[in-house]
């Protein structure tokens, strides 16, 4: 039985894939926390049905849906970076408003104070206000939000949180001693707060083995977060073996761009757009954009130059032809699945633990509908065939991006800047 988190991405995912749902998954947890330190294990989410509303475009529904007292149920806290971001934000919330649209409930969003140097304390303070502001349930983006989440979750126990592109979280921080090394924490897992992520090193596979199928052979990754951002981490990870392995195939050697630069705080900067020139000028052909505003920098570059550019967490073709593809991942579907869940009262299913989510559940991928599918020689069915690969177990794409410092790549030059 399908997934309710596949349902919307799959009409704009992998035609014909209405079957892949079926295979089960496996969980891939974040390195930073894993089933050992937490004391759970991950699940998938359960078949269910959705909301099934009417309003199907998030972009004409208010940004904030009010009672007429002022009073909204369901919160959501944004991860660094613009709200409108045309990607991991604005993917996030695009589920809370579908929900709450599709299902007569009220919202609001909150951006933690001082923008992209938003401390811990800000984070918690928004939180705060969410729930003295009468939130029923508080959406939280970004693995940033980790610290926070576990102080409001503790203050507020009986508020769930959903914490996307994260994991469960444990009522004490774990600490360390003087070498860096985590001490032992016995303390519970919050059972108030869900974690969800998703599996993005098949997504990364997925569009640079595309890519370099449909004949690129000089390539880029601008990533978000400074390397510590385990999402982006996958994406990029996954991308090089995708590139790594479609080059293998076709006998050649490719160039890599591959950077952390600019791109801590998920904006776009004069910075980033100076070096992803001098990368286009130089002889790049594609970059791949991960890492939510900085895409902005990375399209005004590619557009200077007649370069073009690989989207991420949303279909973001609509951006410019110059987009070739997008790696995306099902925020806003997951975030309607936890809602769900909050509001027929089963939350305690997933309160506790770890969801993660990947092509077993339709929640990764490419878009392949007409006006987003721009490669020109590799099709919707080489594709659909690669994908299948990765459903029947016969292509596995390494998840643990701690090996890419180690791995010898068979068929490509990697530049790391």
């Amino acid at each position: 039985m399908k997934k309710l988190v596949a349902l919307l991405l799959a009409l704009t995912m992998v035609l014909g894939l209405a079957a892949c749902g079926n295979g089960d998954t496996t969980t891939s947890e974040d390195p930073a926390t894993s089933a050992s330190q937490t004391g759970e294990e991950s699940q998938t989410p359960e078949s269910e049905e959705p909301s099934t509303g009417e309003i199907t475009d998030p972009d004409s529904i208010d940004d904030d849906m009010l009672a007429d007292d002022g009073v909204y149920q369901i919160a959501f806290v944004t991860d660094v970076g613009a709200l409108k971001d045309k990607s991991f934000n604005q993917g996030t919330y695009d589920g809370v408003k579908l929900y709450a649209a599709n299902n007569g409930l009220t919202y609001k969003y909150y951006q933690p104070a001082n923008g992209d140097e938003a401390t811990d304390d800000d984070r918690y303070d928004a939180m705060v206000a969410a729930a003295e502001g009468g939130a029923e349930v508080i959406v939280c983006a970004g693995y940033l939000q980790e610290a926070a989440i576990r102080r409001a979750a503790n203050a507020y126990p009986d508020i769930p949180f959903i914490f996307i592109d994260g994991y469960p979280i444990q009522a004490e921080a774990t600490e360390v001693d003087a070498d860096g090394n985590a001490l032992p924490n016995d303390s519970p897992i919050l059972e108030n707060v869900a974690g969800i992520s998703f599996q993005e090193e098949q997504a990364g596979y997925l569009a640079g083995y595309a890519a370099v199928m449909d004949g690129f052979t000089k390539l880029g990754f601008s990533g978000g977060g400074g390397g510590e951002n385990a999402a982006c981490n996958r994406f990029g990870y996954g991308y090089l073996q995708g590139i790594n392995a479609a080059a293998a195939e076709l006998g050649v050697t490719v160039d890599v761009n591959f950077s952390w630069q600019y791109g801590a705080a998920f904006q776009a900067s004069p910075d980033l757009q100076t070096m992803i020139n001098g990368w286009y000028a130089n002889g790049t052909e594609i970059v791949f954009a991960c890492g939510g505003s900085m895409f902005q920098s990375i399209s005004a570059a590619a557009s200077a130059n007649s370069g073009y550019v690989i989207g991420v967490d949303v279909d973001q073709s609509g951006e410019g032809d110059f987009v070739i593809t997008s790696a995306m991942k099902g925020l806003a579907d997951a975030v309607q699945w936890a809602l769900g869940h909050v509001y027929d009262d089963t939350f305690d299913t997933i309160g506790g633990t770890g969801t993660s989510l990947g092509v077993n559940d339709n929640a990764v991928g490419l878009p392949t509908t007409d006006d987003a599918w721009r490669f020109e020689t590799f099709t919707v069915a080489d594709y659909e065939e690669l994908y299948q690969q990765m459903l029947d177990g016969t292509l596995v794409v390494d998840a643990d991006y701690n090996n890419q410092a180690t791995t010898e790549w068979t068929n490509l030059n990697l530049n790391e800047i």
